[in-house]
């Protein structure tokens, strides 16, 4: 092909064919996505949908898929969202990493009141294989269980512990691999990122499955971090891709404390977003990343984290911040 021809299919597929998608250099880098959360409410979005097909290749629902969403009340399950988020991506060729089956919040109120082991048992298995089977060979990865423990590593007091122990993991896990079993299955949580108790516990329980032989294929870290405090990611992600399953970053947003739009901050923020990718790079059990959102203007901070702001990749008008050429600078080294 001629040169000028060339230029020509270039200029005409635009910027992406250029540069490459943050998903297409993952794959290149051997990995198996860069995602980010989605849910009707944001995929609708045109700016929402199109930078997800264009710059990402996975997606994970952000609450369509949560137990109050989909079985609000015993035995009535409803998927109304959940099969939208499912459609939008299988007909756009991303994958799925389902969130989440089993996790204390936004449970309904019949599910805490249910106190006999034999009930609960299964009301779990109902759950799970419901819900995992509705989806059965489009999901990639699943949470099956979500911020099971207390940051000094103790179980959190949750229904599930309080009526079946540490059995209620084993249950839900096998649950997922009879509702679907090319499924991944991982256990889920958050402030992974610096040594301490916690990632202790989750790391203990992992190799208590194992060693039961309960069916679990990775460990996800939600990342949910603030500007300048991402020193420890590395190691302790090595430590979560040490024993052996696969690992991923699974809620990834760097929060900036306000006011945010500070060009200092932005350029911090672009060095840490660098610093986590190239965590995930270095780990050759990290199979992925995916962040919580598309845009600042639709994310979770600014209500839960009053003083902070502006986690994300894309700004409120939907325009690529620092943080994407920050990410986009470790994928492309």
């Amino acid at each position: 092909m001629k040169i000028s021809a060339l230029l020509a299919v270039v200029v005409a597929l635009g910027p992406a064919c250029v540069l490459g998608s943050l998903d297409a250099k993952m794959k290149a880098k051997g990995k198996l996505y860069y995602g980010s959360c989605a849910d009707p409410g944001t995929f609708n979005n045109n700016n929402v949908a199109s930078i997800l097909k264009s710059d990402f290749g996975c997606v994970t629902p952000e609450n369509s898929m949560k137990w109050d969403s989909t079985e609000g009340s015993q035995n009535n399950f409803g998927f109304g969202n959940a099969d939208q988020l499912a459609n939008f991506a299988t007909s756009n060729n991303l994958l799925i990493r389902g969130h989440t089956l089993v996790w204390h919040s936004q449970l309904p109120g019949w599910v805490n009141n249910v106190n006999d082991k034999a009930a609960l048992t299964a009301v779990i298995n109902k759950h799970v294989s419901t819900v995992a089977g509705r989806f059965k060979g489009k999901i990639y990865a699943w949470d099956v269980v979500n911020e099971i423990f207390e940051e000094n590593g103790s179980f959190r007091n949750s229904v599930f512990y309080r009526v079946l122990g540490e059995e209620f993991v084993d249950i839900a896990f096998k649950a997922a691999k009879a509702a679907d079993p090319a499924a991944k299955l991982y256990i889920n949580d958050y402030n992974l990122d610096g040594p301490g108790a916690k990632i202790d516990a989750v790391l203990a329980i992992v190799q208590r499955l194992i060693d039961r032989g309960t069916p679990i294929d990775g460990i996800g870290t939600q990342a949910h971090l603030i500007l300048g405090q991402v020193g420890g990611v590395a190691a302790q992600l090595a430590r979560l891709g040490s024993l052996g399953l696969d690992c991923a970053i699974t809620e990834l947003d760097i929060r900036i404390p306000v006011p945010a739009s500070d060009a200092t901050k932005l350029a911090q923020q672009k060095e840490d977003y660098k610093t986590v990718t190239q965590a995930c790079l270095d780990v050759p059990k990290c199979v992925g990343i995916t962040v919580w959102g598309i845009s600042d203007s639709a994310s979770w901070v600014d209500s839960t984290f009053p003083s902070y702001s502006a986690p994300l990749l894309y700004n409120g008008s939907y325009q690529k911040k620092p943080a994407y050429d920050g990410v986009d600078a470790a994928l492309s080294a």
